[in-house]
């Protein structure tokens, strides 16, 4: 397959562009620093505009990955401007552009994420639960899957990719908590009751080329992990899989005061099933997370 990515050269697309590298696609980035596509995407070659690709052969398949950290830094007025850009403005450009080529890709898998379903407490929560929009990134979410299902209007077939925290042996969420919890300074988030969603590397990869290759899949998807845990269960998985204690609870009070509105990510939570994934049939590689945490952390020598 000849695949257009956008968001190529972050954690999951560049695990994306060496599981396909090895199958044999052709693999076109989408990005910012084309020149350094080839040295971070395996066997992918870069583009600094769409428009690059006028006049070349079709595509059979566009991954929409692209978006600056959502957690980098607090969402001051101007972070929100480049997180509304990287995700929803970028999307729209995306779509406007497949909808000028003559021969257009059959197939359009766009990121989104379970912050789409904002803090969803203690409900159960699958694809069939709504958007929340009572915070800033559900909102972000809300409006970056609506430019994608644009492309429904160009009989493309069009799925939504909600991602939750990822797990992973280089970079992603754990990256940020290892040194604090190897140090034996990790601990809960506030009370630790909110729900947390998770998902293994592997089974991301896994689940968006799965989505790619079924033409019976569309619409939204949960990249989750089955088995649902709250944040003090993890925080004790983590700390277990470390060897280290984990005795220094923060505060939520604290977290408000530093992160203001994006403190959100941190207390809040979805207590959200993979409904979808596991009715489509895809057989998640690692469904519990003592599994998933030993297996990423042995990855990387701890």
């Amino acid at each position: 397959m000849r695949i257009l990515l956008t968001g190529g050269t972050g954690l999951i697309g560049r695990a994306l562009c060496r599981h396909w590298h090895e199958q044999g696609h052709e693999l076109i980035v989408w990005s910012r620093s084309p020149q350094r596509v080839p040295s971070l995407c395996s066997g992918a070659r870069g583009i600094g505009r769409l428009r690059d690709l006028d006049g070349a052969a079709p595509l059979d398949a566009v991954v929409n990955l692209a978006g600056a950290s959502i957690a980098g830094r607090p969402w001051t007025a101007s972070r929100r401007k480049v997180l509304w850009s990287s995700r929803v403005d970028l999307t729209r450009e995306l779509v406007a552009w497949l909808g000028d080529q003559p021969s257009r890709p059959a197939v359009l898998l766009s990121g989104s994420a379970v912050g789409w379903y904002g803090d969803g407490e203690q409900r159960h929560l699958d694809e069939n639960s709504p958007a929340s929009r009572a915070d800033f990134g559900s909102k972000l979410c809300v409006a970056w899957e609506q430019e994608a299902e644009r492309a429904r209007q160009l009989d493309m077939r069009v799925v939504l990719i909600r991602t939750a925290p990822v797990l992973a042996p280089q970079g992603g969420f754990l990256a940020r908590l290892r040194l604090p919890f190897s140090l034996g300074l990790g601990g809960r988030l506030g009370r630790g009751e909110q729900w947390m969603p998770w998902i293994h590397l592997e089974d991301e990869v896994g689940l968006i080329d799965f989505l790619l290759q079924r033409e019976d899949c569309v619409d939204p998807y949960n990249a989750c992990a089955p088995q649902q845990v709250r944040n003090v269960e993890f925080t004790q998985a983590l700390a277990q899989a470390l060897r280290r204690p984990a005795v220094l609870p923060v505060p939520a009070w604290a977290l408000r005061l530093a992160l203001g509105d994006m403190s959100v990510l941190l207390l809040g939570g979805q207590r959200l099933a993979p409904r979808r994934a596991l009715e489509a049939g895809y057989p998640f590689r690692h469904p519990r997370l003592d599994e998933a945490l030993a297996d990423v952390l042995h990855r990387t020598g701890k």
